[in-house]
């Protein structure tokens, strides 16, 4: 439930606000890349605009009642130099990265190179912690010349580099019959593909089954070798618990409760689904023991996201991913 406040705008007119506890930026572009000195001039306004890229009518978002933020980027390094701001004003924060290496395929043409890349996750991961910076692979994408053979080798090297600087591994498949502008820019960005076999790009039953039982095997590895990590999908409807694989929360409550147990307002939020207030003489109510579903409906029917509102704009994000959903 996302409460509605009003506001004044920034030429002073009055407006109404969705007003979320948690806020996602984003799933739509990359704003720690590309757009951390606008976010953190909106913050410090105490709201910003979004256009719904499906009807194009403007909302305005107050971060008046906001307690967590969930960044989505490919390069955090520009925002690190903000991250104190967030601090000082008690905003708690964590991190999908998505470090892939498709270096080959130009699949990204816009990201930094793959070791200074790494190099950021570490950054980040020794200020924040290793549970705070969630690394994904993602998505699984094939080509003719990039077998799931040679898929898997690239996520261990990449893997070997992080280790114990985070916690789980999120992947999952590409998309592609369900996106027509996905399958043009395939085709049309890349040399990997024409329109008779991009396709090809998702992974056939066959070929996922040979990278879930390469992916659990490079799971192994990393736990003999002393590191605990997890492998989790993001919005796929196939059940891997057999292979000991989670669904994904990417929006976490329970991360946010284990992380940030100090904060008691967002705390109840996550159990009750409102912000707590004060009685008459000032006292908090207790926090109950149990928790209202607070899975975000907005999201595909797999997604384990509890809700959180989404402050990124299609077609704002220069790293071009031939991949993305959200980009022309």
């Amino acid at each position: 439930m996302n409460d509605r406040i009003s506001i004044l705008t920034d030429e002073g007119l009055p407006a109404e606000a969705l007003a979320p506890v948690i806020i996602s930026a984003s799933r739509a572009t990359d704003i720690p890349a590309f757009h951390a000195p606008w976010f953190f001039d909106r913050l410090a306004k105490g709201y910003c605009e979004w256009i719904n890229p499906f009807n194009r009518r403007r909302h305005y978002i107050s971060f008046a009642r906001c307690r967590a933020v969930v960044f989505w980027t490919k390069n955090p390094a520009p925002i690190i130099p903000y991250l104190p701001e967030l601090d000082r004003r008690g905003l708690h924060y964590y991190f999908q990265y998505t470090l892939n290496d498709y270096t080959p395929e130009h699949f990204e043409p816009n990201v930094p190179p793959l070791d200074r890349r790494i190099a950021t996750f570490r950054h980040l991961s020794r200020m924040l912690g290793p549970r705070r910076v969630i690394w994904r692979f993602d998505p699984l994408i094939l080509t003719p010349e990039l077998t799931p053979r040679e898929l898997l080798t690239r996520i261990w090297h990449i893997g070997n580099q992080l280790r114990g600087l985070t916690e789980k591994l999120v992947f999952s498949f590409v998309d592609v019959a369900t996106y027509r502008k996905v399958r043009n820019n395939l085709v049309k960005d890349t040399s990997c593909f024409t329109k008779e076999n991009v396709l090809s790009a998702e992974p056939s039953r066959e070929q996922q089954a040979e990278l879930i039982d390469g992916l659990v095997k490079i799971r192994e590895a990393w736990h003999a070798s002393g590191w605990p990590v997890t492998l989790a999908t993001c919005g796929e409807e196939i059940d891997l618990s057999a292979h000991g694989i989670e669904q994904n929360r990417c929006v976490d409550g329970q991360l946010l409760e284990s992380e940030f147990s100090h904060d008691r307002e967002l705390v109840y939020y996550l159990h009750t689904g409102r912000l707590p207030e004060p009685d008459i003489f000032g006292n908090m109510p207790e926090i109950p023991t149990g928790y209202i579903n607070l899975k975000d409906k907005g999201q595909r029917k797999a997604c384990g996201c509890i809700r959180s509102k989404d402050i990124g704009m299609y077609d704002t994000c220069p790293h071009f991913c031939a991949y993305c959903y959200a980009r022309k």
